[in-house]
């Protein structure tokens, strides 16, 4: 660790980065101490966590702005470096290490292109990235010129202003990565029993866990606004209450209730319907004959504004699974061409999604998501030693 006591603080390298449509605090691993339970109170003070507004640090507030990338040179022969996503909290002193971000990402093939930890390679460099949170290897291809990552491009995704160098991620190798099967449930389609109320659920590990639902069996339409969804807290315990058995079918959890508390980030809870007309809150249109697909998101008890990565990833390797909740959604020509097209709330993102069939077991073969992402700041964050108690002397 090189952290330096300046005054009362520490001063911590740090960069933030965007990758797609989300925002982290990228941080070398040599930067922190190697103690879990120090490094995490010093990671939850650079955020200004807990506190709603994280005004005291560094967290932008949303769910998709607190968020950690650890970097560091790889433990595994077949990779160019380490990466572990921490989703901060800013209800609660915790960082959920459960699963993925495929947003940061992408993010983080520019962060190792851009502080020299792999050898940058004109007009592509690929970057091997292991996924310690899951042990698994994602490539990303990263555009490359005079040495740094590219920025500039012709490349747009739908919930980031302007336009960027397009990045390549792979996560064929990504599934099961977290229970060692595509389905966890060993089912296409499940059936869950709460309250009185019989649920069909697809459930996926694909990036990370994702529970799929019919919108109609919630009573939604589907193109609901986030607003709509994170007020309805019926609709949002409902949702917990689902959320919360699968964990415990899985064997996450020891009991539905410890979901909420002890694995916030993942499963993420996906409710699913046919491709229809809607707008999106940034004023974009789409049309139904644009996508295949449309899908609301919930994660951390709140709708994702956009669509995460992840659940792309999720939602396109479910495309290939016949039977699943969707493919009986999925449009015709999403059932038969390379590309998903799914409608989410700030329009529309593809996904490439292949598979193989051996009788009536699936197989990923390939999983492409598009992404821009780039460096907006470099420099030096002072935590507060006062924040840790002073255990790091």
């Amino acid at each position: 660790m090189s952290c330096e006591l300046i005054k009362e603080s520490l001063e911590i390298k740090c960069s933030i980065v965007r990758g797609g449509t989300s925002k982290g605090i990228f941080i070398m691993e040599n930067e922190l101490p190697k103690d879990q339970c120090l490094r995490d109170r010093i990671i939850l003070s650079i955020f200004g966590s807990p506190d709603l507004r994280q005004i005291d640090g560094l967290g932008g507030a949303d769910t998709l702005t607190s968020k950690l990338a650890i970097i560091g040179p790889s433990t595994r022969e077949d990779a160019d470096v380490d990466y572990t996503f921490g989703q901060v909290s800013f209800v609660e002193k915790f960082i959920d290490y459960g699963g993925n971000c495929g947003n940061i990402s992408s993010g983080v093939g520019v962060y190792a292109v851009d502080n020299g930890l792999v050898e940058a390679k004109e007009p592509i460099t690929k970057v091997k990235v292991h996924l310690t949170n899951t042990n698994r290897i994602l490539e990303v291809e990263v555009p490359v010129k005079n040495g740094r990552a590219l920025v500039n491009g012709d490349y747009k995704i739908d919930g980031v202003p302007g336009t960027g160098a397009k990045i390549t991620l792979d996560w064929s190798d990504v599934v099961g990565g977290i229970t060692g099967k595509l389905l966890p449930t060993g089912n296409p389609k499940d059936i869950i029993e709460i309250e009185n109320e019989s649920f069909e659920v697809s459930v996926v590990d694909a990036g990370n866990i994702v529970i799929f639902i019919k919108a109609e069996s919630l009573g939604l339409v589907g193109i609901e606004s986030a607003l709509e969804i994170d007020n309805n807290k019926e609709l949002m315990r409902k949702i917990e209450r689902i959320r919360g058995e699968i964990c415990y079918k899985l064997g996450l959890v020891n009991s539905w209730e410890e979901a909420a508390t002890k694995t916030p980030y993942q499963p993420f809870f996906a409710m699913v319907s046919k491709s229809q007309d809607y707008k999106c809150f940034n004023g974009i249109e789409v049309k139904k004959e644009e996508i295949d697909i449309v899908s609301r998101l919930v994660f951390m008890l709140k709708m994702h504004k956009t669509y995460p990565v992840t659940g792309t990833v999720a939602t396109g390797a479910m495309a290939r699974v016949k039977g699943s909740i969707v493919y009986d959604l999925l449009s015709e020509r999403g059932k038969n061409d390379l590309n998903v097209q799914i409608g989410h709330p700030g329009g529309i993102i593809p996904v490439e999604a292949e598979a193989e069939y051996s009788g009536e077991e699936c197989k990923i073969t390939r999983l492409g998501v598009y992404r821009t992402a780039r460096t907006i700041l470099d420099g030096r964050v002072y935590v507060n030693t006062k924040n840790i108690k002073n255990k790091i002397f």
